[in-house]
């Protein structure tokens, strides 16, 4: 084979290699961005989870708070019907035992 030839074959060979080496480099960029976009996705997948899970467990906890203010609240309000009831029922008592100090207050003044 002469020479030309083969310094044209030797040449066509390199021209195919930096073709194939460019289109690899090529291929393994587009891989890479997609790989990257996924990523993304995925990341932004989990972003959206963990804020639904938080928003869940918000909501969940705001439930138990209120429910536990209800029921504190009906406490209060047993209690202060229990306390107005006791006072009631000591107010003839008190009212009494007041006329009696009053009474002996007087009745030590002359």
């Amino acid at each position: 084979m002469p020479r030309p030839e083969v310094l044209e074959r030797i040449t066509d060979a390199e021209d195919e290699a930096e073709e194939i080496v460019a289109e690899a480099e090529e291929d393994a960029e587009a891989r890479i961005d997609e790989a990257r976009e996924e990523a993304d996705e995925i990341r932004e997948q989990a972003r959206e989870k963990a804020d639904a899970a938080a928003d869940e467990r918000l909501e969940e906890a705001r439930e138990t708070i209120e429910a536990e203010r209800e029921e504190i609240l009906a406490e209060g309000r047993e209690e202060r019907e229990a306390l107005e009831a006791r006072a009631e029922s000591n107010t003839e008592d008190v009212v009494e035992y007041v006329v009696t100090q009053f009474e002996e207050a007087v009745h030590a003044q002359t």
